[in-house]
């Protein structure tokens, strides 16, 4: 399977080739429904992560939420 090489939250990661966000979500053992995502600079609204494809060079900020009180 081919991978691709991409930047997450400043560090890179080689990542496999033709995933979409919420791919790349699970593949990193994170809930798609508790992260933001910011994508080349533009924050995604959730219900795009499955259409939106993660391409080569591509640089992601991934912020999750953490319940507590």
């Amino acid at each position: 399977m081919a991978e691709i090489r991409i930047q997450v939250n400043g560090e890179p990661k080689d990542v496999a080739d033709g995933l979409n966000i919420e791919e790349l979500l699970r593949s990193l053992d994170l809930q798609p429904r508790m992260i933001v995502v910011e994508h080349n600079g533009d924050i995604l609204r959730r219900e795009r992560y499955a259409e939106v494809l993660v391409g080569s060079g591509d640089s992601l900020e991934l912020v999750q939420f953490v319940g507590g009180g």
